[in-house]
């Protein structure tokens, strides 16, 4: 359920998380991911009239949807070094009258001190994965790139820590001569939950490579996340988009 691959890295490390990960999202994970995310967001992202914001863009589901269905400009923060590889690889691949639009900013939010950029702002696949303290610095810095009125849709994080430890397995995908494939384990740790991606690249003479790479979680009631970003001028919006996600606007 929850990928952890479009999360900021966290304050005080260098941002060059997922260098293990990024060989493989796109090719195990982003096809789904993409279809998930026309769903969730793409009523709200085509209704834009000021800009997008992509919090947390990764390689570039969120921001590749925006642009296409909207006509304004369209921001995508990602600090990860080895996200913005793909990502900048995918918007050389569209038309240039698209990806005109799009300008990629290679840090947290907060650094970037966009202000009044957006009326809608995305931040999928990214909360779950920042620490108590980093969400609170992201909150006003959301505000602050949101223009009044605008809107903010957040995919919740997990609401509790899981009872046990629990395995998802990716749908093997061939290139060539060679067939990936991966699997995410979940597991609680000391108030935190361990997301460990193990991946594998098979031939026919059998496995020919493995990696591993481990993010963390932190869980939060939906009550939370509301009330901090009341703090900063947000406010529920009646009829929320889905269970998973959280709609907010901004007076």
């Amino acid at each position: 359920m929850w990928p952890a691959l479009t999360a900021p890295s966290m304050p005080g490390k260098p941002h060059d998380d997922y260098a293990v990960s990024a060989e493989f999202y796109d090719i195990l994970q982003a096809p789904k991911d993409a279809l998930t995310v026309h769903r969730l967001y793409s009523h709200d992202v085509a209704r834009a009239h000021v800009g997008v914001l992509d919090v947390g863009a990764g390689t570039g589901c969120v921001t590749v949807m925006s642009v296409v269905e909207s006509r304004v400009d369209v921001h995508a923060v990602e600090p990860a070094r080895a996200m913005r590889a793909p990502l900048m690889t995918r918007l050389a691949s569209l038309p240039v009258a698209l990806r005109e639009r799009v300008t990629v900013h290679p840090q947290m939010l907060a650094e970037a001190r966009l202000t009044a950029v957006a009326d809608i702002a995305v931040c999928h696949n990214t909360i779950a994965c920042m620490t108590p303290q980093s969400r609170r610095t992201l909150w006003p810095a959301l505000a602050q790139a949101l223009v009044p009125g605008g809107s903010l849709l957040l995919q919740l994080p997990p609401a509790r820590l899981p009872d046990k430890e629990t395995a998802r397995a990716f749908p093997e995908q061939r290139v060539g001569r060679h067939e990936y494939g991966g699997r995410m384990v979940m597991s609680a740790d000391h108030g935190r939950i361990r997301t460990r991606f193990e991946y594998w690249v098979k031939g026919r003479e059998g496995v020919l490579r493995r990696h591993t790479e481990t993010f963390w979680m932190w869980p939060a009631l939906r009550a939370e996340i509301i009330a901090d970003l009341t703090t900063c001028g947000f406010v529920p919006r009646p009829g929320q988009v889905d269970s998973s996600v959280l709609s907010m606007h901004l007076g």
